[in-house]
Parts: structure tokens; sequence; C-alpha cells
């Protein structure tokens, strides 16, 4: 239809053939996208690293190794306890009576034998002084006697008489003397005053309570040993033990139970530990290192261990022919900077880097990890990652 001019717009459909450029366009188009999916897109590159080999197998993961000998390491078991003191026990009065000397403080470190309280003697001394007197009169009457007999002027039945009397006062006298004694109550064996229950001036009975010895020097660390472990651990053997708040100290086995706890099936042991100055009190929790055997083993850093499709904890290796390995392996020591493990081959080359992109029987590219500028955890360039948790009866 002609515009308001009187010309007629310009239609396609009249160009006989404009239908045909159509069809070329999207021709052009679909050969495009199929070039495109058929990856000739862009041509191969020889040198590209993901190239696949000649025959038509993916190029082998790079990985980096390091050299290792296994080393004699000491295996040790660790178990966790308690500081005790040496010995302890409850002082006691011996006779009823007020309290008239005190010379001690409670946390007072004394000497065996130290006075820690007096009881006034009341009559006992004036009792004290008549036995003696008594004794004495006792002793002259039977030396008459003894001497009239032997001029055969006595009987022997004075004799008896008197014999008996003098026993009877000799045993006054020793009452006595021992109701003196009894006024002092006194330290069984040297430690500290860790309680004291009467004052100065107090009435007390006999068999009160009057003070708590503890003798700290030197500690007990009672510990429990696993079955798997109480025939490795003699009684004279070395124990290194670290107290709660970091204080360290070398001590030794002093006793190994004989017979198993019947709810934990564990054996009981103690670690005697000096303490001559008294500074580690008692009631501490304790870490006790105790050397059990010689084994052989890999120092690695943490980071290298892995775990395989079972859960299993190990280190894969790579043997001279470029396939991997993995081996299970046990700790056997702990330290700040790795971990000693058994379990490896004498000689092996571990995979430091690289370990959780290849698996067993994988065949991989090798690299030196000295090569390429990587320091072996030994030498203080160990993984940040954590060591994975020991058992909590052996440190490994």
């Amino acid at each position: 239809m002609p515009d308001a001019d009187g010309e007629r717009p310009f239609d396609d459909a009249d160009d006989p053939g404009a239908g045909g450029s159509r069809w070329v366009a999207l021709a052009l188009v679909a050969l495009i996208v199929a070039w495109m999916a058929s990856g000739l897109l862009l041509p191969p590159d020889d040198g590209a690293a993901e190239a696949p080999d000649g025959d038509g197998t993916a190029e082998p993961v790079a990985v980096a190794v390091r050299e290792s000998v296994a080393e004699s390491v000491t295996r040790t078991l660790r178990a966790e306890g308690q500081a005790r003191p040496d010995r302890e026990t409850t002082v006691t009065a011996e006779a009823t009576g007020e309290i008239a000397e005190l010379p001690v403080r409670r946390g007072q470190e004394v000497a065996a034998g130290a006075l820690i309280a007096r009881i006034a003697p009341g009559r006992r001394e004036a009792e004290l002084a008549q036995a003696e007197a008594d004794l004495a009169r006792a002793r002259r009457d039977f030396d008459n006697a003894q001497a009239l007999l032997d001029r055969g002027a006595g009987t022997v039945d004075r004799l008896a008489e008197t014999r008996a009397a003098l026993a009877a006062a000799e045993a006054r006298l020793a009452a006595a003397r021992e109701a003196i004694d009894d006024l002092d109550i006194r330290a069984p064996f040297a430690g500290r005053v860790e309680e004291l229950e009467i004052e100065l001036g107090e009435v007390v009975r006999a068999g009160a309570t009057a003070a708590r010895i503890v003798d700290l020097s030197p500690l007990s660390v009672g510990i429990r040993l696993p079955q798997t472990a109480v025939g490795a651990v003699q009684e004279g053997q070395p124990a290194e033990v670290r107290f709660i708040g970091g204080t360290a100290r070398q001590g030794t086995v002093v006793f190994v139970g004989a017979r198993a706890d019947e709810a934990t099936r564990t054996f009981e042991a103690e670690v005697e530990v000096p303490n001559d100055e008294g500074r580690i009190p008692a009631g501490i929790s304790a870490s006790v290192r105790l050397p059990v055997g010689e084994e052989a083993g890999h120092f690695v850093s943490p980071a290298v261990l892995s775990l395989d499709a079972a859960g299993r904890l190990g280190v894969k290796t790579v043997d001279d022919a470029g396939i991997v390995h993995f081996h299970e392996i046990e700790i056997v020591r702990a330290q700040s900077d790795g971990v000693w493990v058994s379990g490896l081959p004498e000689r092996a080359r571990i995979v430091t880097v690289g370990q959780g992109y290849v698996g067993e029987g994988e065949r991989v590219t090798v690299r030196d990890e000295a090569a390429l500028g990587l320091g072996r955890a030994r030498d203080g360039a160990a993984s940040p990652v954590a060591s994975p948790a020991a058992s909590p009866q052996v440190t490994e």
C-alpha cells in the first residue's frame, strides 16, 4: 500500500532472494556451533601440561617426597595421676587438760618430734613426785630385808614382800612419768602442719584431734597402668613427671600392683618424686611418661598423615617405580615439632606435598623435597596442622 507520498514501503517478501539469505545465515550458525562443540575451536598445545600422553592416558600427578631412614626411638607410656604426700597422719591428744603452750601455727614446717602443743600438768607433777618418793622408800625396805636375810635375822617371806612392793612402786613411777610425757603433743615425723585443731587455753580431752601433719618430701604420684603395658613397667625404672602448671621432675617407679582393678582392669602404680623444698603441693594433677622400650621409627610432620577409605591413620610413600603406597602407622612419640611413627619400611620416600591428591597404587611424578626448597619438620619447618589425638593411655 502506498504511503502519503505515493511511494510503497520495501517488503523483503518482494525480494525473491531474501528467504534464501536467511537459510544461509542459519546454516552458518549451525556450523559454528558444531565446530565449537567438536573441540576444534582452538588448536591443541603440544607443550600443555594437561595434554594426554601418546597412549591416551593423563599426565601423572607430581608430588614432593623426602627420603627418610628409620631411627631408634624410645616408646613411652603416658598416664595421668595425682600427687600425694609421702606420709600423712592425724595427731591426737593423749591426755585431758588445758592447752598451756602452742608454739606452732598452721602451715609451719616442723621436724620429727617437734612440740606442737603442751597440756598443763595439773596434779600430775605432784603424782610424779609422790611416785618417786614411794619408789625410794620401797627400795630401802627391800635392801634392808635382803641384808637381814643375809645375816640370818630376816625371813624369805619378808624379802618377797618388799620385792613386790618395790615392783609396784616402779610401775607407779613409770605411769606417772608417762602421764607427764602425754602432756606433750609432738610431730611423729618431719612435715607440714596442714591442720591445727586446737587453740591456746582450750581444754581438750584425751583422743581429741590436735593437728594433721603431711610429709611432702618426697611426693608420691599414683597412676593406673593398662593391661597391655603393665609388664613393661618395672620398679626402679625412671619416670618423667610433669605437674599441672609446668613444673617437671624426674621420678622413680617404687610400686607396681600385681592385681588389676575389677572395674577398670588397670593396675595401680606409684612414682616417687623428690620435693625437698616442698614447693609442689599434694593433690595436684600430674602427667607421667614412662619409657617402655625402643622401636624403629620415622620422624614426620603431622601434615603428612592421612586417612585411607577405612579411616586408618597412615603415611603415603612412593617406590622406585613411582607407585604410591599407603602404610598404616602408629604414633610412637609426639613432640612439639613433629611425631615419631612406626609402620614404615626402614628406608622410605615419604610424600610430603600432594598426598591428598593421590591414592594407593597410583603412578606419580616424583619431585625431591630439598630440590623444591621445602624443609623437613625436624628442622623447624613443620606444618601447623595439629597432631592426631593419641591414646589416653599411651603417648605415641
